[in-house]
């Protein structure tokens, strides 16, 4: 199981993008030609169609129809090239009528901008598929061929020169061959040659259909940043929640616990004061020796009281660094704990803060929930980000809920208010990795 928490208005990471494979490059031109040609017939008949009959009463119905069913094909391909190469290309908006009935489907449709975006894909798609396989044919062909030509030659057969001698090999005119043995090892070394000369130029062909599919099949610079500015409403106001829910939360402590106590203590030294006053033998000392020690003890208890609620807003370890902080909560921890920190720049205090919280929680739930012997945590910070990857050798099957409050939803929730993201990699019998990457500096 693989989920991944995206920061706001920025596409879903995996915690270490999978390599392209040659294998799915492949397959992608080969299926990518399939559709290419599809793709182009559509949008030809969506043009032409459209077009011919605009000004007829069933022609604009059936654009919008056409040019919704464009957004459908481009989907498709989009998804190849997610499923296939692992790319990052965000789904566009959804298609949704702002009016009812079947006027307001028909004005969505004609003025739907991803549909037409679409639609230019499918026409640019096709030359590029086209040149994509053929040249991914030619070129793989032509090298695995001449890298197992010794083995297939052969098979070939019987052919002869000008000469009548008879040969077996792969011929260049009449009276030309390859089936001497230098000639042999010299096609076997131009495939091995042609080999990182396919790959490379079939990723390079891939990668200029990513690119259309992301400038023309994802979303415009203009819907990222509306998304961007809801996102960021929605984390505020949850960050601001979640600020008064604390204050709330130590209110709520400070009233209940530390007030109570130094009420407790300030009326027992009162009691004590009025014992001492008292003239000459009328002072009882062992009543107020009790009211002393009472008082005494609940100042004890206040104190721990308020160094417990000062280390919720803030652990006091995480002056020293974050480093040093990590230490000293898995020296803590239930479980074994691997720790590697490798933070050339320190992150600001709100960075620090949340990479602790997030760490303790997860290592709570590694050693609540999952059955393990052992976890890791690992903190590296590269390109003004820093990485927190905690897993363990559970059992696996963690998941992040999106409607609950607590656990890894909340974590999500907290990362999120940074620009931060979350993915949770917990197959069922696992391990679990929990990455969380968050910036340098909020």
């Amino acid at each position: 199981m693989i989920m991944t928490i995206p920061p706001p208005g920025v596409p879903a990471r995996e915690p270490g993008p999978p390599r392209w494979r040659v294998h799915r490059e492949f397959a992608h031109t080969l299926v990518g030609l399939l559709l290419g040609i599809l793709s182009f017939v559509y949008a030809v008949v969506a043009i032409s169609v459209g077009a011919g009959l605009a000004a007829t009463v069933v022609g604009l119905p059936l654009l919008a129809a056409l040019i919704v069913g464009a957004r459908r094909l481009g989907e498709v391909n989009r998804r190849l090239a997610v499923g296939l190469l692992h790319a990052r290309v965000p789904a566009p908006r959804p298609f949704r009528p702002r009016r009812p009935g079947a006027s307001g489907w028909i004005r969505a449709g004609l003025g739907d901008t991803v549909g037409w975006r679409a639609l230019a894909y499918l026409l640019l798609k096709f030359p590029l598929s086209l040149v994509s396989g053929i040249v991914s044919i030619t070129l793989w062909g032509y090298a695995l061929g001449a890298v197992t030509y010794a083995v297939w030659r052969p098979s070939l057969p019987l052919q002869h020169d000008g000469d009548g001698q008879g040969h077996r090999g792969a011929s260049f005119g009449t009276d030309y061959f390859l089936d001497t043995a230098p000639l042999i090892v010299g096609v076997t070394v131009t495939g091995l040659l042609m080999l990182p000369v396919a790959r490379w130029t079939v990723r390079g062909l891939v990668q200029l259909d990513v690119l259309l599919s992301r400038g023309l099949l994802g979303p415009t610079r203009r819907s990222l940043t509306a998304q961007r500015v809801r996102d960021l409403e929605r984390t505020r106001a949850a960050a601001v929640d979640d600020s008064a829910a604390a204050l709330r939360r130590i209110e709520r402590d400070l009233h209940d616990g530390a007030q109570v106590r130094l009420v407790a203590m300030a009326m027992n030294l009162g009691i004590a004061r009025e014992h001492l006053a008292a003239d000459g033998d009328a002072v009882d000392l062992e009543t107020t020796r009790t009211l002393v020690d009472a008082a005494h003890r609940d100042v004890k208890e206040v104190l721990v009281e308020l160094r417990n609620i000062a280390r919720g807003i803030h652990p006091p370890i995480l002056d020293r660094g974050l480093g040093a902080a990590l230490v000293s909560l898995t020296a803590s921890s239930a479980l074994p704990v691997r720790v590697n920190v490798d933070l050339p720049d320190r992150p600001s205090a709100a960075i620090e803060t949340i990479a602790y919280c997030c760490v303790a929680e997860l290592l709570a739930n590694a050693a609540q929930h999952s059955h393990a012997g052992e976890a890791h945590v690992s903190i590296v910070g590269r390109a003004r980000r820093v990485r927190v990857v905690v897993g363990d050798d559970g059992a696996g099957g963690a998941r992040v809920d999106p409607g609950g409050d607590g656990g890894l939803a909340g974590l999500v929730e907290r990362v999120r208010t940074v620009d931060g993201w979350l993915a949770v990699t917990s197959p069922s019998g696992g391990p679990t990795a929990v990455t969380v990457d968050l910036p340098l500096h909020a």
